[in-house]
């Protein structure tokens, strides 16, 4: 446990009774913790800025207030420096499984319209863009200068980078999530919710129905319905094309994620695993993605 950062939460004036914070894991870009204050149960994230991330938390609160506001995630009830405090959700995490069920696919995309659409309407101060394209340069160069035992894949991430960057083309602008992984979303029985806005942003729609996608293996069929249901219009091969691009690039920016997350990251988590496990995901997409050319 880390026992700086659970002091940090104890101290916080916050609190109404003295409180015993009980680790909550999962988090790979914070410590997160459940307290129990008076009978009320609440979830306190513990996380500085991350730049070489592009995580402020500044935009992270910001973005989890306006979800909230619009009713996909959690109320923050309290924040302080590199804290802040959320109401507990009682429910069950997702796993990949449960996002390829078809009637939480529903739901799910119902979340992404609602995250697009509506945020940018409650969302206050400055905000970030979440461009993968620019990410994936970033990392690119962020692990160069730590000397990264995969410097020799590099030049050649460049080159398939530019590449997707370019089938992609030109963009609708919306507000994003931007990390659609299966432990974000909680089901508490009645309804949805949506968590973890660390890397939230402006950027394209299809980012997160790729990131979606390849975060959760979703099947080319369930692919098509996600393309055609989200646009609301007959799908097409550039279309299909464009998300299949845009799989690749997530895919390698969550391989770059941690190949920088292997020099820096001082939280214990097996980031080299994590590493051989979305390079590999990443492999097949672009293999996928060659060969529709």
């Amino acid at each position: 446990m880390d026992t700086s950062a659970r002091d940090r939460v104890v101290n916080l004036d916050f609190w109404s009774s003295h409180v015993v914070p009980e680790p909550l894991g999962g988090g790979i870009t914070n410590t997160n913790f459940i307290v129990d204050d008076q009978g009320e149960r609440f979830v306190v994230r513990v996380g500085d800025d991350i730049p070489l991330h592009g995580i402020m938390r500044f935009n992270e609160i910001a973005a989890a207030r306006a979800a909230h506001a619009v009713g996909i995630s959690p109320e923050i009830v309290h924040s302080a420096d590199g804290v802040f405090i959320m109401r507990f959700i009682e429910g069950r995490t997702f796993s990949e499984k449960d996002v390829r069920e078809q009637q939480n696919l529903e739901r799910i995309l119902h979340l992404i319209r609602v995250c697009h659409n509506e945020i940018p309407k409650h969302f206050k101060g400055p905000a970030l863009v979440f461009w993968p394209f620019h990410v994936c340069r970033n990392y690119i160069l962020t692990a160069k200068e730590g000397n990264s035992r995969m410097m020799d894949f590099f030049p050649r991430f460049l080159d398939i980078n530019e590449e997707l960057e370019k089938t992609v083309g030109e963009i609708n602008l919306i507000f994003g999530h931007n990390d659609l992984l299966a432990a974000n979303f909680i089901d508490d029985g009645k309804r949805l919710w949506l968590l973890d806005w660390d890397y939230a942003g402006y950027n394209t729609a299809l980012f997160d129905l790729a990131n979606l996608s390849s975060n959760n293996e979703l099947s080319s069929k369930q692919e098509d319905w996600i393309l055609e249901t989200y646009h609301q219009q007959p799908l097409t091969d550039r279309l299909r094309r464009r998300l299949a691009a845009m799989k690749c690039a997530s895919l390698l920016r969550e391989t770059l994620w941690s190949i920088v997350s292997e020099i820096h990251s001082t939280l214990d988590f097996d980031y080299v695993n994590y590493t051989s496990k979305n390079l590999s995901r990443f492999e097949n997409a672009y293999d996928a993605f060659r060969q529709m050319s």
